[in-house]
């Protein structure tokens, strides 16, 4: 897939590797390109590893990768990645910890949650803090993409609203600017965080991608912000052949952001 891209950046939107054998061996892996490289944290980032810290700190000290730990109190891995054209930003890249499942129901800003987790309020407020600073300092508002591993619940609305599953298709108006399929449920948090509500009210945040599911693939334009499954990347754990790839962001002199799948069967290598 890098090979074919050949990108200026690589990113991970979480599970990058099950076990402390698999997580040395995919740094090793990706580093050796020579490429940058930005992960952020999925649910299962530290399972059969040491810790959730270990695997963080070893992305922090790998040498093409660019993953910072971010402020405390708000997981691993909050990082911003400026893209520059003439000296100026032309698009932010936010990078989210989405943290860990929640065994037990427990609280999502306020409102009851299980199942799984998502961003906190501490989050919400390094995102507006980010925004605005950005805006202060180039003198307008720069669009941006927020990577994160689990879903938010807009995903789920989303692909609802826009699917017609009986006849296996977009409906009409969604089927112009939404692609890819949904092979599984959307394993997002029961309780409504309001995150996608606030990057709607700052106006910066034009595409969210995440990750967590790994037989969904669906990109659709819901209310001005494009919702994407990033394409899953290799045969670990559960995957399908005609699901298996990776997802191609072109970011353009203006600052806006083309997606794409890129297609590859593990099989054929």
């Amino acid at each position: 897939l890098v090979e074919e891209v050949k990108p200026d950046l690589i990113t991970f939107t979480g599970d990058i590797g099950y076990c402390t054998s698999a997580y040395l061996k995919i740094i090793k892996d990706i580093d050796k390109y020579g490429i940058p490289w930005a992960p952020v944290m999925g649910n299962h980032d530290g399972t059969c590893c040491i810790s959730e810290f270990w695997c963080a700190y070893r992305l922090y000290k790998a040498k093409n990768c660019i993953f910072r730990f971010g402020p405390e109190g708000m997981g691993y891995g909050n990082y911003i990645i400026s893209i520059k054209e003439s000296g100026k930003t032309i698009h932010s890249l936010f990078m989210m910890d989405t943290h860990c499942d929640l065994r037990d129901e427990g609280n999502i800003n306020g409102a009851l949650n299980s199942g799984y987790d998502n961003l906190w309020g501490n989050q919400f407020e390094w995102y507006k803090w980010a925004v605005g600073g950005i805006e202060k300092l180039e003198g307008r508002n720069v669009e941006s993409t927020v990577l994160m591993h689990i879903p938010l619940v807009e995903f789920r609305t989303a692909w609802n609203e826009a699917y017609d599953s009986t006849n296996g298709k977009y409906k009409d108006e969604y089927a112009d600017t939404s692609f890819g399929v949904n092979h599984e449920s959307v394993c997002c948090p029961t309780a409504n965080n309001g995150f996608f509500s606030l990057c709607k009210e700052l106006g910066s945040t034009k595409n969210i991608v995440c990750a967590h599911d790994h037989v969904n693939n669906s990109s659709i334009l819901y209310d001005g912000i494009r919702l994407t499954y990033a394409l899953k990347t290799g045969p670990g754990g559960y995957w399908e052949e005609e699901m298996n790839g990776g997802t191609k962001l072109t970011v353009k002199s203006d600052g806006s952001i083309t997606t794409e799948h890129i297609y590859i069967d593990p099989n054929t290598l």
